[in-house]
Protein backbone atom coordinates (compact mmCIF):
# COMPACT_ATOMS: atom_id res chain seq x y z
CA UNK A 1 0.00 0.00 0.00
CA UNK A 2 1.32 3.39 -0.95
CA UNK A 3 1.98 5.85 1.83
CA UNK A 4 -0.44 8.74 1.42
CA UNK A 5 -0.80 11.10 4.32
CA UNK A 6 -4.51 11.70 4.85
CA UNK A 7 -5.70 15.21 5.63
CA UNK A 8 -7.40 15.86 8.94
CA UNK A 9 -11.13 15.22 9.04
CA UNK A 10 -13.17 18.28 9.99
CA UNK A 11 -16.78 18.65 11.11
CA UNK A 12 -17.55 19.82 7.55
CA UNK A 13 -16.50 16.47 6.04
CA UNK A 14 -18.10 13.10 5.42
CA UNK A 15 -15.90 10.26 6.68
CA UNK A 16 -17.04 6.66 6.20
CA UNK A 17 -15.16 3.40 6.61
CA UNK A 18 -16.89 0.28 5.36
CA UNK A 19 -15.83 -3.29 4.56
CA UNK A 20 -17.04 -5.02 1.40
CA UNK A 21 -17.08 -8.78 0.78
CA UNK A 22 -14.87 -8.72 -2.31
CA UNK A 23 -11.17 -8.44 -3.12
CA UNK A 24 -9.71 -4.96 -3.50
CA UNK A 25 -9.30 -5.18 -7.31
CA UNK A 26 -13.01 -6.02 -7.66
CA UNK A 27 -14.14 -3.14 -5.45
CA UNK A 28 -11.76 -0.79 -7.32
CA UNK A 29 -13.46 -1.74 -10.61
CA UNK A 30 -16.86 -0.80 -9.17
CA UNK A 31 -15.48 2.73 -8.69
CA UNK A 32 -13.58 2.99 -11.97
CA UNK A 33 -15.27 0.88 -14.68
CA UNK A 34 -18.26 2.78 -16.11
CA UNK A 35 -20.70 -0.16 -16.22
CA UNK A 36 -19.90 -1.19 -12.65
CA UNK A 37 -20.01 2.40 -11.35
CA UNK A 38 -23.42 2.95 -12.96
CA UNK A 39 -24.75 -0.25 -11.37
CA UNK A 40 -24.60 1.01 -7.77
CA UNK A 41 -24.00 4.75 -7.58
CA UNK A 42 -26.77 6.85 -6.09
CA UNK A 43 -29.33 6.34 -3.34
CA UNK A 44 -32.67 4.53 -3.75
CA UNK A 45 -34.91 6.20 -6.30
CA UNK A 46 -31.96 7.20 -8.50
CA UNK A 47 -30.11 5.46 -11.30
CA UNK A 48 -27.07 6.33 -13.39
CA UNK A 49 -27.47 5.85 -17.15
CA UNK A 50 -24.30 4.24 -18.50
CA UNK A 51 -24.09 6.80 -21.31
CA UNK A 52 -23.54 9.55 -18.70
CA UNK A 53 -20.49 7.85 -17.18
CA UNK A 54 -16.96 8.81 -18.21
CA UNK A 55 -13.93 7.57 -16.29
CA UNK A 56 -10.43 8.46 -17.47
CA UNK A 57 -8.01 6.75 -15.09
CA UNK A 58 -5.13 9.19 -14.98
CA UNK A 59 -4.30 12.39 -13.16
CA UNK A 60 -6.28 15.15 -14.85
CA UNK A 61 -8.77 12.59 -16.19
CA UNK A 62 -12.53 12.90 -15.94
CA UNK A 63 -14.83 11.05 -13.51
CA UNK A 64 -18.31 12.13 -14.62
CA UNK A 65 -21.82 10.76 -14.26
CA UNK A 66 -25.42 11.86 -13.86
CA UNK A 67 -27.85 10.57 -11.27
CA UNK A 68 -31.42 10.50 -12.57
CA UNK A 69 -34.44 10.42 -10.25
CA UNK A 70 -37.74 8.61 -10.84
CA UNK A 71 -39.24 11.74 -12.45
CA UNK A 72 -36.40 11.85 -14.99
CA UNK A 73 -34.55 14.82 -13.48
CA UNK A 74 -30.79 14.58 -14.03
CA UNK A 75 -28.22 15.64 -11.45
CA UNK A 76 -24.77 15.74 -13.06
CA UNK A 77 -21.57 15.19 -11.13
CA UNK A 78 -18.40 16.32 -12.87
CA UNK A 79 -15.03 15.36 -11.49
CA UNK A 80 -11.36 15.72 -12.23
CA UNK A 81 -9.00 13.04 -10.94
CA UNK A 82 -6.17 14.78 -9.11
CA UNK A 83 -4.41 11.71 -7.67
CA UNK A 84 -4.61 8.02 -8.42
CA UNK A 85 -2.77 4.90 -7.31
CA UNK A 86 -4.16 1.84 -9.08
CA UNK A 87 -6.41 -0.26 -6.80
CA UNK A 88 -5.36 1.80 -3.75
CA UNK A 89 -6.32 5.46 -3.90
CA UNK A 90 -8.56 7.80 -5.85
CA UNK A 91 -8.81 11.55 -5.28
CA UNK A 92 -11.31 13.57 -7.29
CA UNK A 93 -12.36 17.22 -7.20
CA UNK A 94 -16.11 17.33 -7.87
CA UNK A 95 -18.72 19.84 -8.96
CA UNK A 96 -22.35 18.74 -8.71
CA UNK A 97 -25.89 19.90 -9.27
CA UNK A 98 -27.79 18.73 -6.18
CA UNK A 99 -31.20 20.01 -7.23
CA UNK A 100 -31.13 22.45 -4.32
CA UNK A 101 -27.85 24.13 -5.19
CA UNK A 102 -24.49 23.73 -6.78
CA UNK A 103 -21.49 22.14 -5.11
CA UNK A 104 -18.09 23.25 -6.33
CA UNK A 105 -14.61 22.05 -5.50
CA UNK A 106 -15.68 19.19 -3.23
CA UNK A 107 -12.78 16.80 -2.69
CA UNK A 108 -13.52 13.07 -2.65
CA UNK A 109 -10.74 10.82 -1.35
CA UNK A 110 -11.24 7.05 -1.43
CA UNK A 111 -8.75 4.52 -0.09
CA UNK A 112 -8.98 0.79 -0.78
CA UNK A 113 -7.43 -1.41 1.90
CA UNK A 114 -6.72 -5.06 1.12
CA UNK A 115 -8.00 -7.56 3.69
CA UNK A 116 -7.68 -10.73 1.63
CA UNK A 117 -11.14 -11.61 0.34
CA UNK A 118 -12.54 -8.40 1.84
CA UNK A 119 -11.82 -4.75 1.14
CA UNK A 120 -12.09 -1.85 3.54
CA UNK A 121 -12.99 1.40 1.80
CA UNK A 122 -12.28 4.67 3.56
CA UNK A 123 -14.13 7.63 2.08
CA UNK A 124 -13.34 11.21 3.06
CA UNK A 125 -15.26 13.98 1.28
CA UNK A 126 -15.81 17.68 1.82
CA UNK A 127 -16.08 20.45 2.75
CA UNK A 128 -19.86 20.77 3.09
CA UNK A 129 -22.43 22.79 4.96
CA UNK A 130 -24.14 20.85 7.78
CA UNK A 131 -27.16 20.05 5.60
CA UNK A 132 -25.04 19.03 2.60
CA UNK A 133 -22.87 16.83 4.82
CA UNK A 134 -25.87 14.97 6.23
CA UNK A 135 -27.45 14.47 2.79
CA UNK A 136 -24.14 13.32 1.32
CA UNK A 137 -23.45 10.85 4.13
CA UNK A 138 -26.94 9.39 3.79
CA UNK A 139 -26.52 9.12 0.01
CA UNK A 140 -23.24 7.24 0.37
CA UNK A 141 -24.67 4.88 2.97
CA UNK A 142 -27.64 4.05 0.71
CA UNK A 143 -25.36 3.63 -2.30
CA UNK A 144 -23.09 1.31 -0.32
CA UNK A 145 -26.07 -0.90 0.53
CA UNK A 146 -26.63 -1.29 -3.21
CA UNK A 147 -22.92 -2.01 -3.76
CA UNK A 148 -22.93 -4.61 -0.96
CA UNK A 149 -25.81 -6.42 -2.63
CA UNK A 150 -24.17 -6.43 -6.06
CA UNK A 151 -20.83 -7.59 -4.68
CA UNK A 152 -22.48 -10.43 -2.77
CA UNK A 153 -24.02 -11.65 -6.04
CA UNK A 154 -20.80 -11.11 -8.00
CA UNK A 155 -18.46 -12.86 -5.57
CA UNK A 156 -20.71 -15.79 -4.63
Amino acid sequence: MSEITPPAVSDRDVYITRAFAAPRETVWKFWTAPEQLASWFGPDGYHVPIETVTVELHEGGRWDLSMVDEAGNAFPIRGRIVAITESEYLEIVLDADTGVGELEGIVLRVRFHDHGERTRVTLHQGPFTDEQREQTAEGWELSFVKLDSILEETVS
